[in-house]
C-alpha cells in the first residue's frame, strides 16, 4: 500500500516523503506560502471564511496529495475519498456557534459558524477543493484514534470502497494527513 503524508503543527508544516518543511507565523501566509511553491494549483475558494479545523484539513491535504505526487486541478476529478477523526469532533465550532447565536439575542445565528457544528464539514471543504468523489466519512474513536483510523482506511480500500484515500487526523491546533492508496497514484 502506497504511503505520504503531509502534517501541520503550530509554526510549521512539511510532508514525508518529500522531505520538505515550511515554517509559517499563520494559516492564511501558509496559504499563500504554498500557492507561490506549487503545492496548491489553484487558491483556496472561501479560505477566509473557513474555522481553524477546515484550514488545517485543506492545507494538510495539500501537502499529502503534493508529497504523493497527485495533480489536481479546478476541473479534474479525483477518485479519492476522505476518512477523518478528531477527539473533540466539532465541539469548538459549536461553542463559537452558540456563543454567537446567544450574543445576537438567541434569534439568529451566522450560517458561515452553523456549517461547521457538523465533524465532517472541515473534510467537505477538503473533498471540494481537490476535487475528491470518493466517500467522506468522520470517525471518532476513544483510543488510539490515529491507529484505528489508519487501519480503517486501508480496509475500505482493500474492500474496494475506494482507490486511495486521504486519512486525516486533526485538532484545533494540528493535522497529520495521510495518503494511502491500493497502487501507484
Amino acid at each position: 500500500m502506497l504511503k505520504r503524508r503531509g502534517w501541520i503543527k503550530e509554526n510549521s508544516c512539511g510532508c514525508s516523503g518529500k522531505g520538505r518543511e515550511w515554517r509559517y507565523t499563520d494559516l492564511r501566509s501558509l496559504c499563500v506560502q504554498l500557492l507561490a511553491d506549487s503545492v496548491l494549483a489553484h487558491p483556496i475558494d472561501n479560505f477566509g471564511r473557513f474555522n481553524r479545523e477546515s484550514r488545517l484539513i485543506v492545507l494538510s491535504s495539500a501537502l499529502a496529495l503534493y508529497d504523493a505526487g497527485i495533480v489536481y486541478g479546478r476541473d479534474r476529478k479525483q477518485d479519492i475519498g476522505i476518512v477523518g477523526t478528531s477527539t473533540d469532533g466539532s465541539l469548538s465550532s459549536n461553542l463559537d456557534y452558540f456563543r454567537d447565536y446567544a450574543s445576537c439575542g438567541r434569534t439568529l445565528g451566522r450560517g458561515n459558524l452553523f456549517i461547521y457544528t457538523l465533524a465532517s464539514s472541515p473534510l467537505a471543504e477538503s473533498s471540494i477543493h481537490f476535487g475528491l468523489q470518493g466517500p467522506l466519512v468522520f470517525l471518532r474513536y476513544a483510543d488510539d484514534p490515529e491507529e484505528r483510523m489508519l487501519a480503517e482506511a486501508e480496509f475500505m480500500i482493500r474492500n474496494g470502497d475506494a482507490s486511495a484515500l486521504l486519512a486525516i487526523v486533526f485538532d484545533s491546533q494540528k493535522a497529520d494527513c495521510h495518503y494511502l492508496s491500493g497502487g501507484m497514484p
